[in-house]
């Protein structure tokens, strides 16, 4: 008992640990101070409204959103076909080919978007919304690749192979069997492939130009410069898009998982 009362109090600290340089932004938000500073003072909605108002911020939130739910489709699209690839073929050099596959998410973000920006200077890209999507694309397309990936392995194949003896063609199997099964995996990438792009600074840094700005780059702008409590406030609109992202994902998830089991009795029952 003594054991357990310790287990959920060194829980608590560290998510405290872990939340608190998150939260912190949030009363900072609200301040009636025209500077960052700690603790807050008063309680007004004056920054918010700065942000909703002015031109350079919405636009960077457009921006944003624009490449973030590209690079969704673009990653899920290209994430799913290269985990199918993988499982199911067989050569030599499989696990070299799977290393490179989600080697952008274990090489350092710099010199990722150290090669991206020559990259894309060469193909003229640069600075432009394109070429950003290709490149948080790029590095999203890994994350749904694992998740797909570790969806497929789980797969009980006995399930494609008696719809084939049944009649149905691959095609068919694959809507009906595979991709019901795999869906949730899918969705789980895609939700963090929208995430990854929603607050990557790094390699957008390097890649966009003055025309085209995310909104974490205008935040960094903003923080290198002069520093209001409008970036607290944008901070807190990254942080809630972020939380309701990965709500949607584990919902959504946890009723597809939910209705697997029933859609497969149905086709048997069919």
């Amino acid at each position: 008992m003594a054991w357990r009362r310790l287990l959920y109090v060194w829980g608590t600290i560290t998510g405290l640990f872990l939340l608190l340089p998150m939260l912190v932004v949030i009363p900072l938000s609200f301040s009636t101070d025209a500077l960052l500073r700690w603790p807050p003072k008063g309680f007004t909605f004056e920054w918010y409204h700065k942000f909703l108002s002015d031109p350079q911020w919405t636009n960077a939130t457009v921006t944003s959103l624009k490449v973030a739910g590209a690079t969704v489709v673009l990653a899920t699209i290209f994430g799913t076909t290269l985990a199918l690839g993988l499982d199911r073929s067989r050569f030599r050099g499989k696990a070299l080919v799977n290393a490179v596959a989600i080697s952008p998410i274990v090489v350092p973000a710099i010199i990722l978007a150290i090669g991206l920006f020559f990259i894309f200077t060469t193909l003229r890209i640069t600075g432009t919304i394109k070429g950003l999507i290709f490149a948080h694309t790029v590095l999203a397309t890994p994350l749904v690749l694992a998740s797909v990936l570790a969806s497929l392995r789980g797969l009980d194949r006995n399930l494609e192979r008696a719809a084939r003896n049944l009649g149905a063609s691959p095609f068919h199997v694959f809507l009906r069997i595979t991709l019901p099964l795999i869906l949730p995996g899918m969705f789980a990438g895609a939700v963090f492939a929208f995430i990854t792009s929603w607050d990557e600074i790094v390699i957008a840094i390097f890649v966009t130009g003055p025309l085209v700005k995310t909104l974490p780059v205008v935040m960094w702008t903003q923080v290198t410069t002069f520093v209001d409590p409008t970036v607290a406030a944008a901070a807190t609109v990254v942080l809630a898009v972020t939380t309701l992202a990965l709500i949607i994902g584990i919902v959504v998830r946890a009723r597809a998982s939910s209705r697997r089991a029933a859609d497969l009795v149905a086709l048997v029952a069919e």
